[in-house]
C-alpha cells in the first residue's frame, strides 16, 4: 500500500518494476485466502504499486500491516460523494491483511496530472473522513514520514542532512507562523495514488491518516504537483481561498522538504523541483 515514506519525489510510474519482471509471484496461500486461488494472477501497476489483478479483486502487497487492516475498516462503510471507493475485501478468516497483502475491489483507472480535480477529490474525501477518530496507530508511529510531519509543525527538531534539503528547511521554517485551524483525519499522500477513468468520478484506494487540517491535505496536493508534477503555478491562485493558505502551503512544503532530506532515495533532481515549488510559495507568505 502506497504511503509517502515510499517515496522521496514521485518517480515516474514507469520506473517502478513490474512484478512479473521482478521475478515476484503472488503467494497461492494469499491467493486462497482472498477466495481467487484458481482466477489468473495478473501482474498490473496501480497507482505506482506492482499488483495483481485476479477477475474483479486486486491483491497489493502493503508496507504496514496496521495501517492497511486501519484504511480497510474506514473505507469498508465510508460513502464519499463524488468518488469512487475501491471496497476492501476481507480474507476468508475475517482479516484484512495476510502476509503482508490485501485485497479490493478492482477499480478501473490510473494517475493523470488532473490536479485541480485531485485537490477537489481530497476536499471531498476530508468531507466524509470529518467524523473518524483519530487513529491509535498515529501515537506509535516514527518513521520518516512522522518525522517530516513533526518537523513541519514545529512539534519535534529532527536532524536533516544540509544537502538534500536540510538548509532549504532551515531557510523556509523562518516564515512559519501560527496556524490555527481544526485537526481531522486526512489522507496526506493523494498525489499519484488517485485513479482516473475518462469522466468516471476519482478512485481511492486506501487512507494514509494524518491528524492534521483539511487544508494542508490538499496544500501538499498543490506543493507536490508542483515540485514533481508539472503542475501549473496558477494552482496557488486557484486554491488560496482555503482557510490559512499561505501558512498550509509552507507546511506542505516544510513536510515535503523535511521527507526528502532523511529519505535514503533523496536525488538532487528530486530536490530542484521542491526549490522551484519553494521560489512560488515564499512570495505569498
Amino acid at each position: 500500500m502506497s504511503t509517502a515514506t515510499d517515496r522521496a519525489g514521485g518517480p515516474p510510474l514507469d520506473a517502478v518494476p513490474n512484478p512479473r519482471a521482478a521475478g515476484v509471484d503472488l503467494p497461492q496461500h494469499v491467493r486462497t485466502a482472498f477466495g481467487v486461488r484458481d482466477a489468473p494472477a495478473v501482474p498490473v501497476l496501480v497507482a505506482g504499486i506492482p499488483s495483481w489483478r485476479c477477475q474483479d479483486i486486486l491483491i497489493r502487497p502493503v508496507t504496514d500491516n496496521a495501517q492497511a487492516a486501519w484504511s480497510a475498516r474506514v473505507l469498508d462503510t465510508l460513502v464519499v460523494d463524488g468518488l469512487r471507493v475501491a471496497r476492501p475485501l476481507r480474507c476468508s478468516d475475517g482479516r484484512w491483511v495476510v502476509a503482508g497483502y490485501s485485497a479490493c475491489e478492482y477499480v478501473a483507472g490510473s494517475p493523470e496530472p488532473r490536479y485541480d480535480e485531485l485537490v477537489t477529490a481530497s476536499l471531498r474525501l476530508h468531507a466524509a473522513t470529518a467524523s473518524v477518530r483519530r487513529p491509535r496507530l498515529l501515537d506509535d508511529r516514527d518513521g520518516l514520514t512522522a518525522r517530516a510531519d513533526a518537523a513541519a509543525w514545529g512539534d519535534r527538531v529532527v536532524a536533516l542532512e544540509p544537502s538534500t534539503g536540510g538548509l532549504l528547511f532551515d531557510d523556509l521554517a523562518r516564515y512559519r507562523r501560527q496556524v490555527r485551524l481544526p485537526a481531522q483525519v486526512v489522507h496526506a499522500d493523494l498525489f499519484g495514488t488517485v485513479l482516473f477513468d475518462g469522466d468516471a468520478p476519482p478512485a481511492i484506494l486506501d487512507l494514509v491518516p494524518f491528524w492534521r487540517p483539511v487544508e494542508w491535505a490538499a496544500a501538499v496536493i498543490v506543493v507536490d504537483a508542483l515540485a514533481w508534477g508539472g503542475g501549473d503555478p496558477a494552482l496557488l491562485r486557484t486554491w488560496s481561498h482555503l482557510d490559512g493558505w499561505p501558512q498550509v502551503l509552507l507546511r506542505a512544503l516544510l513536510f515535503r522538504v523535511a521527507l526528502h532530506a532523511q529519505h535514503p532515495a533523496s536525488s538532487a533532481e528530486s530536490l530542484r523541483g521542491l526549490e522551484w515549488a519553494a521560489d512560488l510559495i515564499v512570495p505569498r507568505l
